[in-house]
């Protein structure tokens, strides 16, 4: 019987020493995101409006979250794009956030103070005492196949303003508008955002829902703010020659959010 050699490297031991460190680094971050959400949560509101007269007095649209100082809030533009205007006098339906979770909910009011509809981004202000604020991250340095988390409200006042919390990869950094196979699959929104200089978003493989637009894209171990869920915006353009929607979810790098806190 003849016998076969295998020459074993001398750095095994320092090799396996080395995966060990990656292995401990990947299990400490998994290990971060319940510490992290914690910190997040308090961060994380609902949009929506409150008007006496209607049953019920308020109504869900979507997700925020404070930053800065506390008293900016940025969501989508399409959440709140239907009720710009109607915030004077008592009778009118008033656009605010809603904070805390569950039944003990408290409505505060918020104005408009920036859009960005390009980038489906608006910038909310609040009077009062400041929320805790989350931290804006550095979204050009976001790569494909990087960990990511989101927190919102999937599907709102149906299942409740519970926060809930996604973990999700990102999957490529796309444009948001592709040129169609032919003239007959273009629409108007696809027109409108080829004509534009088409800017890269985030596609994730996460789920997100119905209520979640406006939610926060967030580091799991620092919870630093690299991107904004997207819903309807993004599907409009991006997906519009697909018949069935894909499931697949969308975020609006936070560079933009920048450009639009610093408006003025």
């Amino acid at each position: 019987m003849s016998r076969v050699l295998i020459n074993v490297p001398r750095c095994l031991p320092a090799c396996v020493f080395i995966a060990g460190l990656l292995l401990n680094t990947v299990a400490a971050a998994a290990g971060d995101l319940p510490r992290t959400i914690e910190v997040v949560k308090p961060s994380v509101v609902g949009i929506g409006s409150y008007l006496k007269t209607r049953s019920p007095a308020g109504v869900f649209f979507g997700t925020g979250f404070a930053v800065g100082d506390g008293l900016s809030v940025i969501t989508n533009a399409h959440v709140v794009k239907n009720l710009i205007g109607g915030e004077g006098g008592e009778t009118s339906e008033q656009l605010g956030v809603i904070v805390g979770k569950g039944d003990l909910t408290e409505f505060r009011r918020a104005s408009v103070v920036a859009l960005d509809p390009d980038h489906d981004l608006a910038h909310l202000r609040l009077s009062g005492a400041p929320l805790p604020a989350l931290e804006l991250g550095d979204s050009s340095r976001v790569v494909e196949g990087q960990s990511v988390a989101f927190t919102g409200f999937p599907l709102g006042m149906v299942l409740g303003l519970h926060h809930a919390t996604h973990r999700a990869n990102v999957s490529s950094l796309t444009p948001i508008a592709m040129p169609a196979l032919n003239a007959a699959k273009l629409d108007v929104k696809t027109v409108a955002q080829l004509r534009k200089a088409p800017f890269v978003i985030f596609q994730l493989d996460g789920t997100a829902y119905p209520g979640n637009s406006g939610s926060p894209v967030y580091d799991p171990e620092t919870g630093a703010v690299v991107g904004v869920i997207n819903m309807v915006f993004v599907k409009g353009a991006k997906e519009a020659a697909i018949s069935t929607p894909s499931g697949i979810t969308y975020a609006i790098p936070s560079r933009y959010v920048r450009e639009l806190l610093q408006r003025k």
